[in-house]
C-alpha cells in the first residue's frame, strides 16, 4: 500500500482537489476521511516561513557546505524571525510493555509543530522522506519540511510533507520533557 503527500497532488487533473482533507490510497484508488491535526493551521502558515528563513541562509552561505552549518544559521535566523525551535528531544518510546528513553536526534522542530529535516546532499532520495516521516509520527508533528542545501536554487530543494494521520492518536505530549509514547 502506498500512500501519496497532498503536495504531490496539487493541480493534478486526476486528483479530486476536493481531497485536501483526505488522504488518497492509490492501491486501491479511494480517498480516506481522516481528522485534521490540531496544529495542521499554525503549521502550514508558518512553513512559508521557515522556507523564507532557509533562502536566506542560502542566499549567505550558498551550497556545498556541511549540514550542521545549515543547521546552526537556520536556527540563527529562526531566532531573528523570533520563532521558537529546537534541535533535540528526550522521548520515552514504550514497545510491547518494555520502555526506554532515547534522545531523538532531529534537526528543527520550529513552534512545536513544524518538522525541518536538514540535507546538504546531491540528491534526496525516498530514504530521507522516510525518515521526516518517521520523526513526524514519533512526535506527533503535523507538516515537516526536508530542505537540501546543495542546490542552486533553494526552492528546487525543499520537500513539504503533510502527516495526515497524526491527529488520530495524541502519542506524544509536546508540553513536558521527556515525552511519552503510548503504544
Amino acid at each position: 500500500m502506498r500512500f501519496f503527500l497532498q503536495e504531490e497532488y496539487r493541480g493534478r487533473s486526476e486528483v479530486n482537489q476536493d481531497c485536501l482533507g483526505t488522504l488518497t490510497r492509490f492501491d486501491s484508488c479511494k480517498t480516506l476521511p481522516f481528522a485534521m491535526h490540531p496544529l495542521f493551521e499554525s503549521a502550514d502558515s508558518l512553513t512559508a516561513h521557515i522556507i523564507s528563513a532557509g533562502i536566506e541562509v542560502h542566499k549567505d552561505k550558498g551550497p556545498g557546505l556541511i549540514e550542521s552549518i545549515y543547521e546552526w544559521c537556520l536556527l540563527r535566523e529562526l531566532e531573528i524571525r523570533q520563532l521558537s525551535s529546537e534541535t533535540q528531544r528526550v522521548v520515552m518510546i514504550n514497545y510491547k510493555g518494555f520502555v526506554r528513553e532515547e534522545p531523538l536526534r532531529f534537526d528543527v522542530l520550529v513552534e512545536r509543530c513544524v518538522l525541518v529535516e536538514i540535507k546538504s546532499v546531491e540528491r534526496l532520495l525516498p530514504i530521507h522522506q522516510a525518515q521526516l516521516l518517521s520523526y513526524m509520527k514519533l512526535l506527533n508533528v503535523p507538516v515537516g519540511l526536508l530542505i537540501n542545501f546543495n542546490v542552486s536554487k533553494l526552492t528546487d530543494g525543499v520537500i513539504r510533507l503533510v502527516l495526515p494521520s497524526a491527529g488520530r492518536s495524541s502519542r506524544v505530549d509536546l508540553g513536558s520533557s521527556p515525552v511519552k509514547l503510548d503504544d
